[in-house]
């Protein structure tokens, strides 16, 4: 896990200071000598996903949303409960004071202006290029993809941010003026055509972890859900479950599961994919949501019982929801004895566990358990969303989230549904489809729920919860206000 500061400004200043050396620079992705085979680009773009590990290592781009949402909840240790109380400051003091700031707001910051910069200089140098054409527009694609989602990344947490879309070769170039995110979403937006428009495969001959040409599609329903763009959203989102190119597993719990992630991907379109042996890169949320001390073995090696769902969250599930066998108030332990819920950790007596991040002969502390960041089932239910905002509670509408609700075992919800109403019973779902993905957060922020719900979200670990209008957004991390003379705080955290 990557734990240094990399701020637009300073990941320049140190490239340019290592130019001013009396040597010519070959091997950087940041320089003029690069780019010029079909070997460099390909580096380069892999380069450019780099910041996805760091984002997903920690994994700050899930524990942000998580911890301050209404699901689930950690353990109150380094720093983690600043988030759940709303207690952080611009500095991200005590995140950096536990050498935590791989699981705050700062490296979702720094990782993505980290793979902006990397995104383009492809799109400035790869054109140039000499290589297969094919594959010189699919790099190309995955460019603009990246940089749409990075960007996205941004503006989802911290509202109006700097839009970079120039490679900087000076410090001069490097300083640039917040956007408003209306101007943030036009960029994504822009991007996303730019991505469609290349030869990106569809599924399912895409390599692993890179995006296909629907999951492009993807990112741009949901940035468009965001923005609140219902046309937009309905139409990407439609795009996809018409391809017929994904397609729900019939049983939720394989989606989660590592020995089925090759025939998951059929509907985890775009996942972080982890891996237990190098180079590739793991993450800490099967040791975060097993029990306490390593002890039950189909959890993992090694766990640490630093996360929960609440017990409120547990109860809202049917029954019958087969999502709810994902979740579990007991576990068996190594001597195969039923541990019940009073004694599953020592911080509350009502602890549910949740088991979407289960690896058994996991390596260490390390998973291959994917984390899913773009989902069929996703898919639908923006579908569902967009569709009740244009046109109501229609058939459509009905049949989108049907879908979902049939892999889960439930009956089709009641007819006669208002608007209103539908597009709450979304809401509600995608809390139930979606938990320990890193969404629900953006949900309440979108909708302006969080202010309501948040204050409820409560139990005898975290009674209660002070949320304020200004944390709808993230601050911008102090040391970026620092080191940009062009850029201040966002409103109100000034």
């Amino acid at each position: 896990m990557k734990k240094n500061i990399y701020t637009p400004i300073i990941v320049l200043l140190a490239t340019l200071t290592s130019c001013e050396l009396n040597e010519t620079v070959y091997s950087s992705i940041f320089t003029e000598n690069f780019y010029k085979t079909a070997q460099d680009a390909e580096a380069a773009m892999t380069a450019a996903y780099d910041p996805i590990g760091d984002m997903y290592s920690g994994p700050a781009a899930v524990l942000i949303s998580d911890f301050s949402a209404d699901q689930t909840y950690p353990r109150a240790v380094v720093g983690r409960n600043t988030l759940t109380l709303f207690s952080y400051d611009a500095n991200y003091t005590t995140q950096k004071s536990f050498s935590r700031t791989f699981e705050s707001p700062q490296q979702v910051w720094s990782s993505s202006y980290d793979g902006i910069e990397k995104a383009n200089w492809i799109i400035a140098k790869v054109p140039a290029t000499t290589m297969d054409e094919t594959r010189k527009s699919q790099i190309l694609g995955e460019a603009y993809f990246l940089r749409a989602f990075y960007h996205w990344m941004l503006t989802k947490n911290f509202g109006d941010v700097i839009v970079k879309t120039e490679p900087s070769t000076t410090e001069k170039e490097a300083y640039a003026e917040k956007k408003t995110q209306a101007e943030v979403y036009e960029q994504i937006y822009a991007d996303l055509d730019q991505a469609l428009a290349t030869s990106l495969p569809s599924y399912p001959n895409v390599t692993k972890g890179r995006p296909s040409k629907e999951v492009a599609s993807a990112l741009y329903a949901k940035a468009a859900l965001y923005n609140g763009d219902w046309d937009i959203a309905l139409q990407k989102a439609k795009d996809v479950i018409t391809s017929g190119k994904y397609t729900l597993m019939e049983d939720v719990r394989d989606v989660y599961r590592p020995e089925k992630e090759d025939i998951a991907r059929a509907e985890n379109m775009w996942a972080f994919e982890a891996e237990t042996t190098t180079p590739g890169r793991s993450h800490q949320l099967l040791g975060l949501y097993g029990p306490p001390g390593s002890a039950a073995p189909a959890y993992g090696k090694t766990t640490f019982g630093s996360l929960f769902a609440y017990q409120a969250f547990f109860n809202s599930f049917d029954p019958l929801d087969e999502r709810r066998l994902l979740l579990d108030t007991t576990y068996v332990d190594k001597t195969g004895k039923t541990v019940p819920q009073k004694s599953v950790t020592p911080i509350t007596q009502k602890a549910v566990l949740v088991k979407k991040y289960q690896e058994a002969n996991n390596v260490g502390s390390n998973t291959s358990c994917n984390i899913a960041i773009f989902r069929l089932a996703d898919i639908y239910l923006i579908a569902a969303e967009a569709e009740a905002r244009v046109n109501g509670a229609t058939t459509d509408a009905y049949d989108f989230i049907q879908a979902v609700r049939d892999r889960a075992g439930l009956d089709d919800l009641p007819s006669g549904l208002t608007q209103d109403q539908f597009i709450e019973a979304v809401l509600q779902e995608r809390s139930w489809e979606l938990f320990g993905e890193g969404d629900r957060w953006y949900d309440l922020t979108r909708t302006d729920k969080f202010l309501t719900v948040i204050p409820t979200a409560v139990n005898d670990v975290f009674p209660t919860r002070p949320v304020q209008a200004k944390n709808k957004y993230f601050p911008i991390p102090q040391d970026e206000i620092n080191a940009n003379p062009l850029i201040q705080q966002n409103d109100p955290w000034k």
